[in-house]
């Protein structure tokens, strides 16, 4: 395992009592935790934002009707071009609403807000929802971009200001949209995807859920209960063993571990994941951090994401039980393991998204 003295995460804000053995309190619980500074939020926020406007490379990953379909990915998509693809955009954004509504003074000459000014009009939106409707692309990023989206509306619209508000209105057909499409579709989807990359079913119907309870929405919270229960209320035995492949960014395991938390009474859940996850309740449970062997590979580099989403799963699942809240020492090792390779300045195949998984992580704790 990497380790790392505390003065090279003075960054992180993340406090350490030693450098190699964290303290522990007298229950033998690790005391440190993850918190995000002005400083580390001035580190994420330059890579969704050195990117927002960068079109190439872009990796457009649609379906061709025609050669009248081969367009520029500005002029396809004019709110959410850059940042290499569609979706990384999306969550590109979603960083930035985040963090300067954490820390306005990051944006202090305005010159964020004068980008999304220009990006984010109805006009823009207009296009981008005729780019959907497009026959051959009615189920483009179905789900992980769709549920990115309804993050990024969700930060909207619960930001009191101007700009914001307004973003959210020229937003919301295209948030409509993709609801009424994911509703659509769940019913439809009689297996779940399990997979640990983009597909994976449990990732994008928990981003979902956390939209529909903010904005109220209980259609959508209906369908995305009932459906997530079908689909996984009576998987048993997830084992780890099997983790991670190789391009993994997310756990199939820890996603749908953490999902369910969020649909389950308390009780109900403990017995679910007793059945599902047995070995989380052991207080010796150990998940090592995944190694990225190569940075420069987009793929290979998914790892250093993964790293950040098993933070987040195991810091949620662990605020459910005391039986659990152990796991939330596995969930700091796993995040201190990727956090100083993150830099806008890293190759960009990890410094256009990942910003945005450390960010998501940091909030779960």
């Amino acid at each position: 395992m990497k380790k790392i003295c505390s003065n090279i995460f003075a960054l992180t804000v993340l406090l350490f009592y030693g450098c190699n053995n964290p303290s522990k309190n007298e229950e033998g619980v690790q005391v440190e935790d993850v918190k995000l500074s002005l400083e580390l939020a001035q580190q994420i926020y330059a890579m969704p934002t050195h990117c927002i406007e960068v079109e190439y490379p872009n990796k457009l990953g649609q379906v061709l009707g025609s050669g009248a379909d081969l367009k520029s990915p500005k002029s396809l998509r004019p709110v959410f071009y850059g940042c290499f693809d569609w979706h990384s955009s999306v969550h590109g954004y979603w960083s930035v609403i985040k963090l300067l509504k954490a820390f306005p003074e990051l944006d202090k000459e305005g010159n964020m807000r004068k980008v999304l000014n220009n990006h984010i009009t109805p006009e823009n939106v207009q296009t981008e929802i005729a780019f959907f409707n497009d026959k051959n692309n009615l189920g483009f990023e179905r789900t992980y971009g769709w549920a990115w989206l309804f993050k990024l509306q969700e930060e909207l619209a619960n930001w009191e200001d101007e700009d914001g508000q307004r973003w959210k209105v020229a937003l919301q057909p295209l948030v409509d949209l993709l609801v009424k499409r994911y509703i659509e579709y769940l019913p439809k989807l009689v297996y779940p995807i399990r997979a640990g990359q983009h597909d994976n079913s449990a990732f994008s119907l928990s981003l979902s859920l956390d939209y529909a309870n903010s904005v109220g929405d209980e259609a959508f919270k209906k369908s995305i209960q009932e459906n997530s229960l079908r689909l996984f209320q009576n998987d048993k035995i997830c084992d780890l063993a099997y983790e991670p492949s190789g391009y993994d960014f997310l756990s199939p395991c820890l996603e749908e571990a953490f999902l369910m938390s969020k649909l389950m009474e308390k009780n109900e859940y403990l017995t679910w994941l007793k059945g599902f996850m047995p070995g989380l309740f052991d207080p010796s449970f150990e998940l090592k951090p995944a190694i990225v062997k190569d940075r420069t590979d987009g793929k290979l580099v998914h790892l250093d994401g993964l790293n950040y989403s098993r933070a987040a799963c195991l810091s949620g699942i662990s605020k459910i039980d005391g039986s659990l809240k152990h796991l939330k020492g596995n969930a700091i090792e796993h995040f201190n393991f990727s956090i100083a390779n993150l830099s806008a300045e890293d190759d960009y195949m990890g410094s256009h998204w990942l910003g945005t998984f450390a960010l998501y992580a940091i909030g779960r704790f």
